[in-house]
């Protein structure tokens, strides 16, 4: 069975409420009528299905936007929240429980999308920052991720592991194998000397103080990363060298430059950003998304949303 089998199998096996947020959007129809039609969701589109909070009389998301919008300290204070936009809507009934996760962005920039996430579901609890991934399923079946290719600009080494612990969970919450990072740089362990390297390096430490039981090792080039024969010359002994899984950026540039050469010239299947870190089940897409993108991204979530709400 391919990943992809492997999710909508587990989708069917317990299909969750997912919200298509972008409201009116023919793709996002489509893609609720097929996650519908096939057992993998149980699909609502903002706008057609429902179009208010006080349609749809669901008190507690009406009083937490009404709390949101009131906020007079913090980063929010005093900044204008539209109680009425479907993308606020739907991550409300996300956050209050309605509602199991939400897919926006098609038509939507995915600074919408983070906004409307942080403001409104806010950080987990022992998560450091929002960040994002991308899941690849490479030609021969294998999978990656690579994180973070869609956030955090230049993330400081707090920042960094965050993004290593969290593209971790992401990576075992999909594939079902144990996840082995490699915190990428262009130095393998210490075959060169800049602060860059020292971030790498730091952000490696501070990881395995957040999770001591994940594999993890930096700093590593990805050649050394990735093949066996170069982490025996590079990196003797690592645990995580020429066999890592998941591959983790040391700033934005290089990540999302990485995912798409690991996409165009490796043919390698990508889904994301899968945004990771906020306080339920909210994920981007990207405006030139197809109805298949939107129905695998809402697989994820309905996958990552079932993950949660176990006993």
């Amino acid at each position: 069975m391919s990943v992809l089998e492997g999710w909508y199998s587990r989708a069917r096996a317990n299909p969750q409420r997912i919200i298509l947020a972008d409201a009116q959007d023919q793709r996002a129809v489509a893609a609720a009528d097929r996650l519908n039609g096939e057992g993998l969701a149980e699909a609502l589109v903002a706008g057609r299905d429902f179009g208010s909070l006080a349609a749809l009389g669901h008190g507690p998301a009406e009083k937490l936007l009404d709390d949101l919008a009131a906020v007079d300290a913090g980063p929010w204070a005093n900044r204008h929240l539209d109680v009425d936009d479907p993308l606020v809507v739907s991550a409300a009934l996300v956050k209050t429980g309605w509602a199991a996760g939400c897919v926006a962005g098609a038509s939507r920039a995915s600074a919408d999308v983070v906004r409307a996430g942080l403001r409104v579901l806010g950080v987990a609890t022992g998560v450091e920052t929002l960040s994002s991934c991308f899941f690849f399923v490479l030609p021969d079946g294998r999978s990656m991720v690579y994180g973070d290719c869609g956030v955090l600009p230049d993330p400081d080494e707090r920042q960094l592991a965050s993004v290593a612990v969290s593209s971790a969970a992401t990576f075992a919450q999909l594939s079902g194998e144990e996840p082995r990072v490699a915190m990428l740089s262009f130095s393998t362990k210490q075959s060169a000397q800049h602060p860059r390297v020292d971030k790498v390096r730091n952000a490696t430490a501070i990881a395995r103080r957040l999770a001591p039981d994940l594999k993890i090792d930096g700093e590593l080039q990805f050649d050394a990363a990735w093949a066996p024969e170069v982490a025996e010359a590079k990196a003797p002994g690592s645990d995580v060298a020429g066999r890592a899984n998941v591959m983790v950026f040391p700033d934005l540039d290089s990540g999302n430059i990485a995912y798409k050469i690991t996409q165009r010239l490796g043919k390698a299947m990508a889904f994301g950003p899968l945004l990771q870190g906020l306080d339920g089940v909210l994920h981007d897409l990207s405006r030139g998304c197809s109805v298949h993108d939107v129905v695998n991204v809402a697989v994820i979530a309905s996958i990552q949303a079932s993950g949660l709400h176990q006993p």
